[in-house]
């Protein structure tokens, strides 16, 4: 009997990723930095070079099946109806597929799925789902959601207020960003011994940077096989501001990826003392990690 093969393809405010699955297994994946809202933000339109990057992932994953499902998340769900049905008549005439925009509460949901449903561990944890243009954060007890909160700014807004992130050394200071995405994010109640980053590939930051992880003792689960301490965290995210981003930059194979880094590392620093974890949890896992089931299904 063959197994199911077909292609999860997110699309959120910078980053595109692509899942290719035979059955669960992943078969192919790829993630290529698309600046929808950034570009968005320029031209008060989606950016024709951009749709062009997305036609060529979707060319791609035709080459292993036809079987294609894309999500747009934060950008999509703020264009106007129009300008994603004219999108979507293109994707349908091209490729004989369509954008499906996911709300952020299923986006979060999704996501938060792939992070909690195959761990065990006896006491709070919060799924930080971090992007482009949403934070989202769930909040996780013997997996039961407790709680969940919701933020509309990303990477790219942290980054347009700060440009200099940008750079190889900042002009600007980790205190200075951390203050202002303190006054953002305000009080959280909810606390949470550890803390799971997911939503894009924070494994990718901490792997081309040369910080090493130590191996998750907490519990064993083979897409969350690393963590640092909170202390750990503190030190190379400070440090995060003052060493060569290109240094980092070059060790890479998407250097793009890297102009929002700086941002989403004190974005999930101020997170981490927020909820007082002890724990920091990087993983690769996405909202395509909690659709794949359904999909199988279907």
């Amino acid at each position: 009997m063959n197994k199911k093969v077909f292609a999860i393809i997110e699309i959120g405010s910078n980053n595109t990723k692509t899942h290719i699955y035979e059955a669960e297994k992943v078969i192919y994946e790829n993630n290529t930095t698309i600046e929808f809202k950034k570009n968005y933000q320029i031209e008060s339109k989606i950016n024709e070079s951009d749709l062009n990057k997305l036609f060529i992932i979707i060319q791609k994953a035709l080459e292993y099946t036809s079987d294609i499902h894309i999500y747009g998340c934060s950008i999509f769900r703020n264009i106007k109806e129009n300008e994603l049905d004219d999108i979507n008549s293109k994707l349908k005439s091209k490729f004989n597929v369509q954008i499906e925009v996911v709300s952020q509460d299923d986006e979060a949901r999704y996501t938060a799925l792939g992070c909690y449903n195959n761990i065990n561990y006896d006491g709070n944890v919060c799924v930080f789902i971090g992007g482009g243009g949403s934070i989202e954060l769930i909040f996780i007890n013997n997996k039961k959601v407790i709680d969940k909160k919701y933020y509309n700014f990303g990477v790219v807004d942290i980054t347009k207020k700060f440009d200099s992130l940008k750079e190889d050394i900042p002009t600007c200071t980790f205190d200075e960003v951390y203050n202002y995405v303190n006054e953002l994010i305000g009080n959280i109640d909810v606390k949470a011994d550890i803390l799971i980053l997911a939503g894009g590939d924070h494994l990718y930051w901490y792997n081309n940077a040369g910080y090493k992880l130590l191996e998750n003792t907490l519990y064993n689960c083979e897409n969350q096989k690393y963590m640092i301490t909170r202390e750990i965290s503190d030190n190379y995210d400070h440090d995060a501001l003052i060493t060569s981003l290109d240094r980092i930059r070059a060790n890479s194979d998407n250097p793009l990826w890297f102009d929002g880094s700086r941002a989403m590392k004190v974005i999930t620093n101020l997170i981490s003392h927020k909820i007082d974890s002890k724990y920091i949890v990087p993983t690769k896992i996405n909202m395509e990690d909690g659709l794949k089931n359904n999909i199988l299904k279907s």
